[in-house]
């Protein structure tokens, strides 16, 4: 038992040797906050919200696009480390260095898109994210360059070296993905709610017409907008990063009434939650409401009733 005791007594000691240990550091350390500024000041100026942006962020595909294309570089590149320890693959593998390097701008577009809208503790490892990567592919494109140029031993070192590089990197892009939440939807759930039927949420008087208000459905947060008898509700944590919506604004966005995020612009249709503009790609929880004789707003997760007829 006093074994044991001392053994858990050195166990945080030696955790603080463990990679996430370093991850959890960057988080808190300051002293990257100004290029961080510096950096995500210009990705902002340089993608103004727009068709354009949303499509880097993933918009029109329901996710975020950088996890789906940063495979494409670090699977080509792992495949070349792999050939260049057999003879005969060196046009193979200088072809697999070269189609990385291809990959490489587009995946970092879309990781910038998105980095440039998250929390500053998410940005510090994002900053060192995107060196160890950029480093990974200067590494490469001088691999590349020494392969076309005869120095083929050259060649495989360097791709060793960028692919050792490219691992930080993506180990960084884990912790900040699967740790820090960055591109998962952070509204709450609320299918578990469907088979429950209607709930009472608030009667109709109590809302202010064509305001933003948040109400309580039991620990759900929900943001309400009145339009005359009709009401519609959302979830009121954003599904980019949890913003509150209710402190959002009002906007029309292709002649539909939209509530956009006061965090990060995310824009949600309010009739059912559709992703209007990101950085958000996830579509944000809505409800069907309904007016009752007694003058109370009933509420439950829109779908219910295709999924009723259905049944």
């Amino acid at each position: 038992m006093r074994l044991s005791l001392v053994a858990m007594k050195k166990r945080p000691a030696s955790s603080a040797s463990r990679p996430v240990a370093l991850a959890e550091r960057i988080e808190r350390a300051p002293v990257l906050d100004r290029p961080v500024r510096a950096l995500s000041d210009a990705v902002v100026r340089a993608l103004p919200p727009g068709t354009r942006t949303d499509a880097l962020h993933g918009v029109p595909f329901g996710q975020p696009a950088h996890p789906a294309l940063v495979r494409m570089p670090l699977g080509c590149w792992t495949s070349a480390v792999l050939l260049d320890l057999f003879r005969g693959s060196e046009r193979a593998s200088g072809t697999l260095v070269a189609a990385g390097l291809a990959a490489a701008l587009p995946s970092a577009a879309t990781g910038l898109a998105d980095w440039s809208a998250l929390h500053r503790h998410q940005q510090r490892v994002g900053l060192v994210h995107a060196i160890s990567q950029a480093g990974a592919t200067t590494l490469f494109g001088a691999s590349l360059l020494a392969r076309a140029t005869g120095r083929s031993g050259n060649g495989k070192v360097l791709s060793a070296g960028g692919l050792a590089l490219a691992t930080v990197g993506a180990y960084l892009g884990g912790h900040l993905a699967l740790r820090l939440g960055a591109g998962a939807s952070h509204a709450e759930p609320i299918d578990h709610l469907a088979g429950l039927g209607w709930h009472d949420l608030c009667p109709l008087s109590e809302l202010p017409d064509g305001e933003l208000t948040r109400r309580q459905l039991g620990y759900l947060s929900l943001l309400t907008l009145r339009s005359g008898d009709t009401v519609y509700v959302l979830s009121d944590h954003c599904a980019h990063l949890g913003g509150p919506l209710h402190q959002g604004r009002v906007v029309t966005v292709r002649d539909a009434t939209c509530v956009t995020c006061p965090w990060h612009g995310s824009t949600f249709r309010v009739g059912d939650g559709a992703v209007m503009h990101g950085p958000a790609t996830a579509r944000q929880p809505a409800f069907e409401s309904q007016v009752t004789e007694s003058g109370w707003v009933q509420v439950r997760p829109r779908g219910k009733a295709k999924r009723e007829a259905a049944a």
